[in-house]
């Protein structure tokens, strides 16, 4: 069943803290909200459409903007509750601009804002907002020009992912609603600005930029970012654009976006989206990519110069089908997002290299998630797909647990009833359910009939429920096997055995291989020995940020304080949060001295983070 919250806590504290005139406008409700992430009472009246127009304010940091809403009503209502979250409201109009709507905002929570509760007219379906954020908008990051590659123009994104796209647009910031959207943007003559929409691919005269997205998409694909960016085209529908110095490089890093494109069409069906297009990020960015549709956000870190991290790109890609054509309807059924898309991405990155190079990356995702769930011994319901998140940031779902719990579940669906019925099923899930929003309970009664139903008993055989609703990991999970891990794991041993070095043995490895070397020598690579094993291999120098982030974990780990200069370095000119927190935690449970170390170069690499790796690190450091 799924979980329907009457009242949650933060709809008690907006009850107790509106006037009297809120109140029955509240009463007028029946509070049967699906998700206690958002304030909007979007059972009852729903945003079907927003026309926006936003001018970008690089001098206040601020984006000023006019949203007009066309509404759906699902039930009988005179009320429509938005979230807002530090945003200035200016004034709400009626569907012709001639009346002032009342309106009234809820107490302030800390994480998830303000309720904006409008008075609707009875019978219109359109109304209006002006509205301006704040610089401190959280879904926004403002960068100076020194912090961008060009180090002419500064430089603005936004981050929406979970339910941060109610600090610069007030609207129902829950997966279960889905818009279109049309913008005009108005930014500095010498910018483009871009969005999750159809977009230009060169700058104009005048500064104004206009957007479609004919498709529904959920609140937290809406995107901007502003800047000095170029566009090259890779294939017939796919293109990257980037910053002058960065575009080359991007381009021959991504140039088989084209070739996954047609693997995963090949696998789950058309591409729905019309442009598959990446915007290279400043290295601020908090993730290694984000699956805005049409233009994914990627961080510059997966430019390694070899095309090794371009999983990431089939990552995003994968999204077009699960996530964003798809979508999980709340955020407690986020591994119904994740979990396929990590699913799709390898069976891409097979289509394109092969099954012993997705073999690798199922087996590291495999280690991943021993980790994850290791950490979460003591938080043990972490580990639960569905999860619960009442009253909680959706961020703590973000983890390894939706992700490869999710595709580990999916591996087992998989071999049970062969990869043949599999596609068959996920084409017709995909298919059948594109452009919505599900919970795991509607996938659930849908694999019941066209899937399960194919073997008796197979429901539970497969112990579905204990994977869904159960902590830790079944019984019947299958782990990863890799061919390309075992002269990684033979070299282990045999340093093990003869204690000797041999760099000859180890020229052809990828970087899958060092990844898989690196997590499994933390025995051999001894405080003793860890100089002996950077001046052989020279991982310091490496230009691959997955294994200079493990290294460092290594050098912290040993104390090697050799590696300062360049550990200080990543740490301040990287914001990705996968490899900065594990270090930073790594090195506040170290001396007193790394501690200095930690906090010294967090107060100069602050105001370079996004808010989304700030407000975990803020908790790290104290």
């Amino acid at each position: 069943m799924q979980k329907i919250i009457l009242i949650s806590s933060i709809f008690l504290t907006l009850l107790i803290s509106c006037t009297s005139n809120k109140e029955n406008n509240q009463n007028k409700m029946s509070n049967n909200n699906s998700t206690s992430n958002t304030y909007a009472n979007y059972n009852h009246v729903a945003i079907k459409h927003i026309d926006l127009d936003l001018k970008v304010d690089f001098e206040n940091q601020i984006i000023e903007g006019f949203a007009t809403y066309t509404i759906k009503k699902i039930q009988q209502t005179d009320t429509i509750i938005l979230d807002a979250k530090k945003l200035d409201i200016i004034e709400v109009l009626s569907a012709d601009k001639s009346k002032n709507l009342t309106y009234q905002l809820g107490e302030n929570n800390e994480l998830f804002g303000q309720a904006l509760i409008i008075s609707l007219i009875e019978g219109e379906t359109t109304f209006h907002i002006r509205y301006k954020t704040q610089p401190s908008a959280d879904a926004l990051q403002w960068l100076e020009a020194s912090q961008t590659a060009n180090k002419n123009t500064p430089l603005l994104f936004s981050q929406s992912q979970a339910i941060l796209a109610r600090t610069w647009i007030p609207l129902q910031d829950v997966p279960a609603v889905r818009f279109t959207y049309n913008t005009k943007v108005t930014v500095p003559k010498e910018m483009i600005a871009l969005m999750s929409a159809t977009n230009p691919q060169a700058k104009n005269s005048d500064g104004v930029y206009n957007f479609s997205m004919t498709q529904p998409i959920p609140s937290y694909l809406m995107a901007i970012t502003v800047g000095d960016f170029e566009f090259k085209a890779i294939g017939e529908r796919c293109g990257v654009y980037a910053e002058k110095v960065l575009l080359d490089i991007a381009a021959y890093e991504f140039e088989d976006m084209e070739s996954m494109l047609l693997s995963a069409e090949k696998l789950y069906g058309k591409y729905l989206w019309d442009r598959y297009d990446v915007v290279v990020m400043p290295p601020s960015f908090p993730f290694g990519g984000m699956e805005n549709p049409k233009l994914t956000f990627a961080t510059p870190t997966i430019i390694a110069g070899d095309k090794s991290l371009v999983s990431l790109i089939a990552h995003e890609l994968a999204h077009s089908w699960s996530g964003n054509l798809v979508t999980n309807a709340t955020w407690d059924d986020f591994w119904l997002n994740e979990g396929f898309t990590v699913y799709l991405e390898r069976r891409i990155m097979e289509e394109i290299e092969g099954k012993d190079y997705s073999d690798i990356l199922a087996l590291i995702g495999w280690d991943d998630l021993q980790n994850t769930l290791k950490d979460f011994e003591k938080d043990i319901h972490k580990t639960k797909l569905k999860q619960d998140l009442d009253s909680k940031d959706p961020d703590e779902s973000m983890n390894d647990i939706a992700y490869e719990k999710g595709y580990a579940f999916l591996i087992v669906l998989e071999k049970y009833f062969g990869r043949e019925i599999f596609d068959k099923f996920l084409l017709s899930y995909f298919n059948l359910h594109k452009f919505k929003s599900l919970t795991t309970e509607d996938f659930l009664d849908y694999a019941k009939v066209n899937l399960f139903s194919s073997k008796e008993n197979s429901y539970n055989d497969l112990k579905i429920e204990e994977w869904i609703y159960e902590t830790g990991l079944p019984s019947n999970a299958i782990k990863p096997k890799a061919l390309l891990f075992d002269e990684v794991e033979q070299e282990i041993a045999r340093q093990t055995n003869k204690g000797e070095l041999n760099k000859e043995l180890t020229k052809n490895w990828n970087t899958h291989q060092w990844i898989h070397f690196l997590r499994n020598t933390k025995a051999l690579i001894t405080t003793d020995y860890i100089k002996k094993y950077d001046e052989i291999y020279q991982f310091t120098t490496s230009r691959n940020s997955e294994i200079l982030a493990i290294w460092f974990e290594h050098c912290v780990e040993k104390n090697y304080t050799d590696v300062n200069n360049e550990l200080k370095n990543f740490l301040t000119n990287v914001g990705r949060r996968k490899f900065i927190v594990p270090l930073y935690k790594l090195l506040v449970k170290g001396n007193q001295t790394q501690k200095e170390f930690a906090i010294n170069v967090y107060k100069q690499a602050r105001k370079g983070y996004h808010s989304v790796a700030v407000n975990t690190l803020d908790e790290i450091l104290k």
